[in-house]
């Protein structure tokens, strides 16, 4: 697929899959254009699995493809770019990504609306918002890990509230896929899944340092943690594979 332009970002694709590239520096044009015409805009934190899943016909390749905005997460992304021959994006950490969108949104007098999270987290992470953003209009809150029945109820006080942004985390179900699933029961305006953002703004978790961040070593500190990461060398493999193939294709 082609490159394109849409407004002041530039939108590649990676193994046919969307990745937009957006500097730090137009990062407030971008969600300014998004918020000025009033439609509804999803925005995804897109991993190297991620990526390699929306290759196929799941309901988060559809999910997507639909989102307005992709922005990159893995180094692994912007070095397959790169090695495509294509403009090499810009690489955001979720957490930071979230905290310079609410200060875009603070500094243009825009509202949020939270959902996710257990009931004490979310309240911990309200206040906590609300000191750090005192211009940002906290419109409501809804709690996750919530039973099927009551998703209708936070639908309808998302629909009422009108927020420009809704910032979703953990407890939510269909994750990322929640908004594509529910677009036709909500007003225009953001929508941006953020995992364990609500974990950090409530002091559960620490956020990852920016050197760690930046070298990967937080990645190995996950496997330890977590050991069975260790297979997912294969997804990296399959990816370099994929890689090859697009390369020798083009030449």
């Amino acid at each position: 697929m082609d490159n394109k332009i849409i407004g002041v970002r530039k939108r590649i694709f990676l193994l046919n899959v969307p990745v937009d590239i957006v500097s730090e520096d137009l990062l407030e044009d971008v969600i300014s254009d998004l918020l000025l015409d009033k439609g509804k805009h999803q925005i995804v934190f897109l991993t190297l699995r991620g990526l390699l899943k929306a290759r196929g016909n799941s309901e988060y390749a559809d999910t997507v493809r639909k989102a307005s905005l992709v922005i990159p997460t893995s180094k692994r992304i912007l070095k397959g770019a790169k090695f495509l021959g294509k403009t090499e994006p810009v690489r955001f950490m979720p957490f930071d990504f979230a905290i310079k969108l609410l200060g875009i949104l603070e500094k243009h007098h825009h509202s949020l609306y939270l959902a996710g999270s257990k009931p004490a987290e979310l309240q911990i992470t309200t206040n906590n918002l609300r000191d750090s953003f005192p211009g940002l209009g906290i419109v409501g809150r809804y709690a996750g890990f919530f039973k099927k029945e009551a998703e209708d109820n936070m639908i309808l006080a998302i629909k009422k509230a009108s927020p420009s942004l809704i910032l979703v985390g953990n407890g939510i179900p269909g994750r990322s896929n929640w908004f594509s699933k529910n677009m036709d029961n909500l007003n225009p305006g953001l929508f941006l899944w953020c995992g364990n953002c609500f974990d950090i703004f409530s002091g559960k978790k620490k956020k990852i340092s920016k050197k760690s961040w930046e070298s990967g070593a937080f990645t190995f500190w996950e496997g330890v943690r977590k050991p069975w990461k260790v297979f997912m060398i294969f997804p990296h493999i399959y990816y370099l594979l994929l890689l090859m193939i697009y390369r020798i294709r083009k030449i």
